[in-house]
């Protein structure tokens, strides 16, 4: 075949692959791309009590990498962001480990998963307010502990506490960790387990050696949902925590509530650039394109 009939056809098809990928790309363009941009350029502009003007300062990323307030904050943010990393994960192994591995056939592998799904067809919000009267001093919790004799008086860390903030980010965010995980064991090939256990090793040898190094590129999907939610959420810490506490995402809606516009932008793109950073580290360790 002559050599320009070939790239003829090359070029053929890389301008019917554009083609095909214009309006997707149009798409992130207008609705992703242009918005964050916008952001990048307000976050510079001035603000006083009574306006917002154009300008080119650097007075509100001065402010916010100079203040303690900012970086109390942030460690806050990290704090919640680690703590219910941890969490969903061993639940979230957990969870798909045993469908994956010990329930046979397939038909109760697909039901038992959909009946984890249940709770998210609710809203969040509901969800997590559901808590407050369980958690509460005159709460079920409170209430049955005091019945029991295992307390005498009301806890008072059950609610509007870090404690509360945390169990509704496990509670909001597990599945999140549960579906990558799950995904990722089915496509373990099990003959590698019977290989490992062939040979001699225990459950925990298999478990470590042979199914985490494989369920890497699950756990680092689930990771990165996981941490990118908590890290940009701000009503659930600002209902669980009773406003006593504070992360990135409520210094963010603190400053639009008060139409502080550009300090809130600001703020935005600093915990953007940290957000992707954590998830550029975390890609340097695990390929996930081919979970993809």
């Amino acid at each position: 075949m002559p050599t320009e009939s070939i790239s003829g056809k090359m070029k053929n098809s890389n301008l019917t692959g554009w083609a095909l990928a214009s309006p997707l790309m149009l798409v992130l363009l207008v609705f992703l791309v242009a918005p964050i941009i916008m952001i990048v350029v307000v976050s510079f502009w001035g603000a006083t009590e009574w306006s917002i003007y154009p300008a080119f300062l650097f007075d509100n990323y001065e402010f916010l990498l100079t203040s303690d307030v900012t970086y109390r904050v942030f460690l806050n943010t990290f704090k919640y962001a680690f703590i219910t990393w941890v969490c969903t994960l061993l639940i979230g192994f957990t969870v798909a480990y045993f469908l994956a591995f010990h329930i046979r056939t397939l038909t109760w592998q697909i039901a038992l998963f959909l009946l984890c799904t249940i709770p998210f067809l609710t809203s969040n919000i509901i969800r997590m307010i559901s808590w407050i009267p369980f958690l509460g001093r005159n709460g079920i919790a409170n209430s049955t502990l005091i019945s029991m004799g295992v307390i005498e008086e009301p806890l008072e860390w059950l609610l509007f506490s870090d404690f509360s903030v945390i169990l509704a980010f496990v509670h909001l965010y597990t599945l999140f960790m549960v579906v990558p995980i799950f995904n990722t064991m089915m496509r373990i090939d099990k003959s590698l387990i019977e290989a490992s256990v062939d040979a001699g090793a225990t459950g925990w040898q298999t478990l470590w050696h042979v199914i985490i190094p494989l369920t890497k590129p699950g756990i680092m999907i689930g990771t990165i949902f996981v941490v990118a939610l908590v890290m940009g959420d701000f009503i659930t810490v600002r209902f669980m925590s009773g406003s006593q506490s504070a992360n990135m995402g409520r210094l963010i809606q603190n400053d639009i509530a008060l139409l502080q516009y550009p300090s809130a932008s600001a703020t935005a793109v600093i915990l953007l650039i940290t957000v992707l950073i954590l998830i550029g580290t975390l890609l340097r360790f695990v390929d996930i394109r081919k979970e993809l």
